[in-house]
């Protein structure tokens, strides 16, 4: 029987959420399964990733074909380059020791991109949510200004009402003083 690696959707529409399972190639994708191998959540940022490390690797070395995606997350988790090293080590090229350091060397290198990116995602959230109070700040004073200057034109008015009928009291005292 010919089984694939591949996903089972699952969520409403537009939130997809698949398990990850072994299934008969014949078999809907939907429909019945051998064994259920971990999920895979698309929608959060990086993706949420959830596998059974040593039976996905167990089918993967029983002959288990995955799909294009399935291949693409198994090697995003490193099912793919384990598989690759103990090929190595069943035709002699690597000690199982160089094998094991090897991936570890490669685990710890991809913990520290997915880090990076996380911290990455969050001083970019950080950066977007201040920038938007600072926006936030400059528009509420630009009301505030606008309205300050809508309110002290009355005021200004009024001085300025007041101010010819002082030159005006002046021109006439000017004028009562030439008249002397």
């Amino acid at each position: 029987m010919a089984t694939k690696i591949r996903l089972q959707r699952h969520g409403k529409k537009g939130k997809p959420f698949y398990y990850i399972v072994v299934a008969d190639a014949r078999a809907p994708r939907d429909g019945r399964f051998i064994e259920r191998l971990g999920s895979y959540n698309p929608n959060t940022n990086p993706a949420t990733i959830d596998i059974n490390f040593d039976k996905t690797l167990e089918w993967v070395n029983t002959g288990a074909q995955p799909t294009d995606t399935c291949r693409a997350i198994l090697s995003y988790k490193g099912v793919l380059y384990k598989k690759h090293l103990e090929g190595g080590v069943k035709k002699g090229a690597l000690t199982e020791e160089q094998a094991a350091a090897k991936f570890a060397e490669w685990t710890d290198q991809k913990e520290g991109k997915i880090t990076g990116k996380k911290t990455s995602l969050v001083s970019a959230k950080d950066e977007a949510r201040k920038a938007a109070l600072a926006a936030e700040a400059k528009k509420k004073e630009e009301k505030a200004a606008a309205i300050a200057a809508k309110n002290a034109p009355v005021a200004e008015e009024v001085a300025e009402e007041e101010a010819p009928a002082e030159e005006e009291a002046a021109t006439e005292t000017d004028a009562a003083e030439n008249a002397e």
